[in-house]
This record gives C-alpha cells, sequence and structure tokens, in this order.
C-alpha cells in the first residue's frame, strides 16, 4: 500500500456519527443485502409492491431508505447534512426527479425542480454541489438519435456535432434547442448562486449529446470558477482518451475542465445491448483494466490542476490513497481547492470520514425524494452491495469491529 496521511482502518472516525442502535441497524441490513436470492425477490418485488400501493413504504423507511436515502424532502435531508457537516463532510444533492409521461410539460417541471435544489443549496455553507440527469429534461429518443448521429460521423466529438444537427427534422430541431435552453437556465442559476453541477453520465448510447452539452455549458460558465462537472465512467475502455481529449476543449476554449471521475453503472445493460446488436462492447475487458484506467485518469488530472478540477468519486481505499499521495508527492494541500473526494450516503464511512479529519474536502452524496421515485437508485445499491465478497463485506467487517471497540470500552 502506498504511503498516505489517512488510515480507512480507523473505525472510531468513520462511525462516530452513529450510534450504537444506527450500527446495529445497518449491520442487519448489510447482512440482509449479503443473502443473493432475498436481493434478488426484493429487487423483484419491490417496485411492483410500490406501483400496486401495497402498504410497504413504511418498512422502506425505516430500513434500505434510512440507510442510503437523506429523506424524501428538502427538509428532511437538512437535517443529515447538517449532521455530516458537525464532521466536516459536505453534501452533493440528488433528487429522483424524471420528466415522466408528461412531455414537455414534464421536463419544464423536472428543470425547476433542479433549480430549486440549486437555490436550497445556495443556503446552505456544506452542499458544493448538486446532481443532475440530462434525462430528467430531455426526451431519450432524441439523445439517442443524436448520439447515433454523432457515431456516423468523423472527428473530434464538436465537430460531428455541427454534422449531426442535420439529421434532425425541423421539429426535433427546436426540442434539442429547448433542451439546450434548460440546461443554460439550470446552469446560469448555479453560477449566479455558486452551486456546482454535477451531470450525472448516461448509457453509451445517449451519452455524446450529453458531453456535447457540458462542453458547451463549461465553455461558457467555467471561466473565472468551475461550475459545471462532466462525469467519466472509467468501465468505458475509451474514458481515459476522452478525459484527455476534453482537456484540449478546455484549452482551445480558455476554460475549466470540471469531471467527477467514476467506476460507473449499466455495465451490465451495456454488455447485453452490445450483444444483441452486434457491435464490441464500449466495456473492459476485466476489472484490473477498470482499475488502471480509473488510477490513471486521477494521476492525469493531478497532473493538471492548473486547468482541471476533479471530484474522485469512488469507493476504492487504493484510488483514494493515491489521490492524497499524488497531493503530498506535489507539495500540494490535501483540501486543495480543484481536488474534492466524495462517496454515497451510507456507504463507505471509513473513507468518507477518514478523509475528513485528514483534511480532505469530501462529501456524500446525498439522494432524496419521494419513495416511489428512489426505488430504482435504492434497487441498484441492493443489487451492488449482494456480494459478501466485495463492498457488503467490507462494510460489515467494519461496523463488527468498530462494535467490538465500544463493547470493550463500554462506550454507549
Amino acid at each position: 500500500m502506498i504511503a498516505s496521511p489517512v488510515s480507512f482502518d480507523n473505525t472510531q472516525n468513520a462511525f462516530e456519527y452513529k450510534s450504537d442502535a444506527e450500527l446495529k441497524k445497518a449491520r442487519f441490513l448489510f447482512r440482509s443485502m449479503g443473502n443473493a436470492l432475498l436481493v434478488k425477490w426484493g429487487i423483484r418485488i419491490t417496485p411492483w409492491a410500490i406501483r400496486a400501493r401495497l402498504p410497504i413504504k413504511g418498512i422502506i423507511r425505516k430500513t434500505i431508505f434510512s440507510q442510503f436515502v437523506g429523506g424524501e424532502t428538502l427538509e428532511q435531508t437538512a437535517s443529515v447534512a447538517r449532521k455530516l457537516n458537525s464532521f466536516q463532510v459536505q453534501a452533493i444533492l440528488d433528487y429522483g426527479v424524471e420528466g415522466g409521461d408528461d412531455g414537455e410539460t414534464g421536463f419544464d417541471h423536472a428543470c425547476s425542480e433542479f433549480i430549486r435544489v440549486i437555490n436550497y443549496a445556495s443556503s446552505q455553507s456544506n452542499i458544493p454541489f448538486i446532481s443532475i440527469k440530462v434525462t430528467g429534461f430531455a426526451r431519450f429518443e432524441l439523445l439517442e438519435k443524436l448520439d447515433s448521429s454523432l457515431d456516423s460521423a468523423s472527428g473530434p466529438l464538436m465537430k460531428r456535432y455541427a454534422s449531426a444537427l442535420a439529421s434532425f427534422t425541423e421539429g426535433e430541431f427546436a426540442e434539442w434547442k429547448r433542451v439546450q435552453a434548460r440546461m443554460h437556465l439550470i446552469c446560469e442559476v448555479a453560477a449566479a448562486k455558486d452551486v456546482g453541477i454535477l451531470v450525472d453520465a448516461e448509457e453509451t448510447w445517449i451519452q455524446d449529446p450529453v458531453d456535447v452539452l457540458c462542453i458547451q455549458m463549461m465553455a461558457e460558465f467555467n471561466k473565472e470558477k468551475v461550475i459545471v462537472f462532466n462525469t467519466v465512467q472509467f468501465y468505458r475502455h475509451d474514458r481515459l482518451s476522452f478525459l484527455k481529449d476534453m482537456l484540449e476543449a478546455a484549452l482551445l476554449k480558455d476554460f475549466v475542465l470540471g469531471v467527477k471521475l467514476v467506476r460507473g453503472a449499466y455495465m451490465e445493460k451495456e454488455r447485453e445491448r452490445a450483444e444483441a446488436h452486434g457491435y464490441t462492447s464500449p466495456i473492459q475487458k476485466d476489472k484490473q483494466a477498470t482499475d488502471r484506467d480509473y488510477n490513471s485518469g486521477v494521476a492525469f488530472c493531478m497532473d493538471h490542476l492548473d486547468h482541471i478540477s476533479v471530484i474522485i468519486a469512488s469507493h476504492n481505499e487504493y484510488s483514494n490513497l493515491f489521490a492524497t499521495h499524488l497531493l503530498l508527492e506535489k507539495k500540494l494541500p490535501l483540501n486543495h481547492p480543484y481536488v474534492h473526494f466524495s462517496q454515497l450516503y451510507g456507504m463507505s464511512d471509513n473513507i468518507t470520514f477518514n478523509l475528513a479529519k485528514a483534511g480532505c474536502s469530501v462529501s456524500k452524496y446525498l439522494p432524496f425524494g419521494p419513495i416511489e421515485d428512489v426505488v430504482p437508485y435504492l434497487m441498484r445499491r441492493a443489487e451492488e452491495n449482494s456480494s459478501l465478497s466485495g463492498q457488503t463485506g467490507r462494510e460489515l467487517t467494519l461496523i463488527q469491529k468498530e462494535l467490538d471497540r465500544r463493547k470493550r470500552l463500554h462506550i454507549p
């Protein structure tokens, strides 16, 4: 392991914000998620039960919801954010808003909701960012068509974009202009309120238009401060080169590149679609390749902090330690203004709170919203934690270690 001022084995720091009862509840939940059969049926039944209006919201609210979600409203989430703040941990707000089936009306509503969250975040001292999804205010099929046209063209992304628009009908072009206008309004309000916008990554077959929007917005709003951040998913084998291409665009257009580095989601969906449509999978050949590119991405950003502001959004202990090691090696402060760390709320507290204790700028990604809106998010958390040999096993080991420590010391 590399040298670092941080120890992720310190459970006292990791769980100081949790009572014994809360730790035991978390232990029960992670043990349940370690039961593959239980998770499999839960993932199938829960969304159906919510749609059927069965009385299960109370159970969800007291278990998986309270572990991974800040609350159903901004007001409920505020108490969680304040608690995190008392331990020098910030929050990234993510509202599970979707455009729904209401067409343009639904997309306009989603835009308004994002702006409402921005306004709230600006009133709080420890909420530097909010997260948004372009699919919240843009029709999926429109993004898919533009992405396909971009794939058909050759050359750098922004050059392909100009020719790709020619494939749109007059109505589609007007629709795309409305998508751009919503994105611009969100970024404009965020810039005025000094709140960062983290744009979530999407599936590969709609990602190019999202990248186009991000570059357009960064070119306008990331001049004097960094407002817009694009997300780079390193489970894709082309993303390290794309990160370097984005920096070239930033240098050319004279803006600071904002990036959030993740390993990523959608992996199984991507593989299945590639096989079904007969094209080469965009997914890395193995986890080692993903880890290699992720850490190379971290190093690349650290080498260009005069032009890149990076959010290291990772649950991988090595990647976080590697980033702190690079900062020290370059004689840069751990709380460098262009380096931020983040983990999901309810997971990897050993990383988050020990980074905070060491003086790093770090946050919890804090989803909130009505239970029915965040059920898909909760099902993903349950599914990814279903391997006892992976994340769940690590969580359980740390929780038990802290409970044993408290028992020895008779800590209430």
